[in-house]
C-alpha cells in the first residue's frame, strides 16, 4: 500500500494546486465554505477527476480543526447531522457517476453547477420559510451526491442557509461543520469502494498542512457583524471558482 508513495510530487501542476489550497483555506476560515470550489476549480484542471475530488477532500481535512470548537459553539449541530442523514445515503450515488465520467466533462459540470448557485444568490431570493427537518435533509442529499459526483458539496446546502434568515454566524458555522463531516464520510466511501488513490491522497494531506494555518488566518479576519462584505465576499469567490474551473483553461 505504501509503494507508490515515492511519486507523491510527481505531479504535474503540483505548484498551482498548493497555491488554490492556500487560498482555499483562507476563504473557508473567513466564510465557512468556498474552498472546496476554489481547489476543485484548479484540480479538475489538471487531475482526473477521481484525483481531483481525492485530493480536494485530503488537503481540506485538517485545515478547519483549528476552526471546529468555535463553530460547534455558533452552529446548530442537529441541523448539520439532519444535513449528514442525507448526504450519507445520497453520496455512493454521485460517486458512481464520477467514476463513468470523462475529465472534460467533469470541468464543465463543476463550473455550470457553481454559476447556477451564484446566478440563484444574486438574484436575491431569500427562503422566509421554517428550515424542517425534512427540508434540510433533502438538502443534505442533494449536497451529497454533488460531493460525489462533482467534489462540490457546498451548493445546495450554501443556497438553503445563504437564503435564509439565520445570523451569518450560525450559516459561516454549519458550513463548516457539514462540509468537515462530509469530507470525512467521502474518505471512507472512497477508501471502502478502492477508488483511493494513495499517492494523491498523501499530496492532498501534505497539501492540507499550509491549508492549517490558512484556515487560522482566515477566521481570524471574520466579523459576525459585517454581513454586507461577508455576502459579497461570498460572491466573489464563487464567481472566480466557476470561471477558472472552465475546460478552456486547460
Amino acid at each position: 500500500m505504501l509503494e507508490p508513495l515515492s511519486g507523491v510530487f510527481d505531479v504535474d501542476g503540483i505548484l498551482w494546486l498548493f497555491v488554490a489550497v492556500v487560498l482555499a483555506g483562507l476563504v473557508r476560515g473567513f466564510a465557512g465554505f468556498g474552498s472546496g470550489m476554489i481547489i476543485m476549480a484548479v484540480a479538475s484542471s489538471v487531475l482526473s477527476p477521481v484525483s481531483a475530488v481525492i485530493f480536494m477532500m485530503m488537503a481540506e481535512l485538517l485545515g478547519p480543526l483549528p476552526n471546529l470548537p468555535a463553530a460547534w459553539r455558533d452552529g446548530k449541530p442537529r441541523d448539520v447531522g439532519r444535513l449528514m442523514i442525507g448526504a450519507t445515503l445520497a453520496v455512493p450515488f454521485g460517486i458512481y457517476c464520477l467514476a463513468n465520467m470523462s475529465a472534460e466533462f467533469f470541468g464543465w459540470v463543476v463550473s455550470v453547477c457553481v454559476l447556477g448557485l451564484l446566478v440563484a444568490l444574486m438574484t436575491g431570493w431569500r427562503y422566509s420559510g421554517v428550515l424542517t427537518a425534512r427540508l434540510t435533509v433533502a438538502t443534505g442529499a442533494l449536497g451529497g451526491f454533488m460531493s460525489g459526483f462533482a467534489g462540490i458539496p457546498g451548493p445546495p446546502v450554501i443556497m438553503l442557509y445563504m437564503s435564509s434568515r439565520l445570523p451569518i454566524a450560525v450559516i459561516r458555522a454549519n458550513f463548516l461543520l457539514y462540509l468537515l463531516a462530509i469530507d470525512v464520510v467521502m474518505i471512507l466511501i472512497f477508501w471502502g469502494s478502492g477508488l483511493f488513490v494513495w499517492e494523491i491522497a498523501m499530496l492532498g494531506l501534505i497539501a492540507g498542512l499550509p491549508n492549517v494555518v490558512a484556515n487560522m488566518v482566515g477566521a481570524r479576519l471574520f466579523d459576525p457583524k459585517a454581513e454586507v462584505v461577508f455576502r459579497r465576499v461570498a460572491y466573489l469567490i464563487i464567481a472566480a471558482s466557476a470561471i477558472l474551473g472552465l475546460p478552456l483553461w486547460k
